[in-house]
């Protein structure tokens, strides 16, 4: 089992709030031989684990797992023409899923879960992952989680190559995405993280408004804008839900690239209808992002939020220490 990597993390706030379901949990034994805290951190794991691995099961072979590789693919094709890859290039990374590559239910300990066994895809995409919340326990975060996964299997993301991070994370939780091979990140972005000129994949489902905005300002320019796909809220639901003035004066980066942006909603389904629901695949085509006026890019002044109410999301106190929960 690897050590524990991070410490206790702030609490982050979701956009919108989660059903939390407990996740069962072996019985514990009660005999005569020592049951210390370490074996019984590896069962729950254990459980953990299993839990994961039904959860790619059910999503691999349902109706809504290929409908939405459908609406990724063919923003991911325009995405990847943009950016010249290779010819074939597609075709490579949407090649073969099997479902074969998953564990058996009876290889369930921690270390049974390959790390990655794909080689890395042509377009050498990126990914991060923000706000994924407490998988242990909730059933919406875990099939969210499961997702992510199979998604960078389908794209051969190597697993090492997705950073993840929520504050929410308990150490269990953070031991176990290191199990799975993930990159547990150590502390709170905020969402201002550039991709520094990397074709990068950002997968922040139910995600505060304000992190959307975040990250949008760490990459305000034609060049890295053009190297991004955000998988997460719909900024048409954000434009039709808010009030215009205030979409302009809180979170004015989302209100200056509505134009500059094309957007695929995922299909929705009756048995993921509150997993994936309001989500969109986002990408900026350059064709937009260069007809936008000169004035909109000499606009780089970082958020602060300090007029907004209902933030939703927590600030970084080790940067901003008059911020409040």
């Amino acid at each position: 089992m690897a050590a524990a990597t991070a410490t206790a993390l702030e609490s982050w706030q979701a956009a919108a709030p989660r059903k939390r379901r407990s996740a069962a949990r072996r019985p514990r034994r009660r005999e005569a031989a020592p049951w210390g805290p370490e074996a019984e951190f590896e069962s729950d794991s254990g459980v953990v684990l299993r839990s994961i691995w039904e959860a790619e099961k059910d999503l691999f072979i349902s109706d809504f797992w290929s409908s939405a590789l459908e609406t990724i693919n063919s923003c991911l094709t325009k995405h990847l023409e943009q950016l010249k890859a290779p010819v074939g290039s597609l075709s490579d990374i949407f090649g073969n899923l099997h479902l074969d590559s998953l564990p058996d239910e009876s290889d369930v300990a921690p270390d049974s879960i390959p790390r990655e066994t794909l080689v890395t895809g042509t377009c050498h995409l990126k990914c991060v992952c923000y706000g994924i919340g407490n998988f242990a326990t909730c059933i919406i975060a875990r099939n969210q989680l499961t997702f992510l996964l199979l998604l960078l299997e389908k794209c051969q993301i190597p697993r090492s190559h997705c950073w993840v991070y929520d504050p929410l994370f308990s150490q269990l939780e953070i031991e176990v995405l290191n199990t799975l091979g993930v990159t547990v990140l150590s502390e709170n972005e905020e969402g201002k993280r550039s991709i520094r000129g990397e074709p990068t994949m950002f997968y922040m489902l139910h995600c505060g408004t304000a992190l959307y905005n975040n990250l949008l300002w760490s990459n305000w320019s034609v060049d890295a804008l053009s190297k991004m796909v955000i998988i997460g809220n719909s900024f048409k639901g954000l434009e039709e839900r808010l009030l215009a003035r205030i979409l302009q004066k809180n979170y004015p980066y989302i209100a200056k690239i509505l134009k500059g942006l094309e957007e695929l909603e995922f299909p929705q389904t009756s048995q993921y209808m509150d997993i994936f629901n309001d989500t969109s695949v986002h990408w900026f085509p350059v064709q937009k992002l260069e007809q936008l006026s000169t004035d909109i890019w000499e606009f780089q002044e970082e958020p602060d939020y300090q007029d907004c109410e209902d933030l939703e999301i927590i600030r970084n106190k080790t940067e901003d220490p008059s911020a409040t929960d």
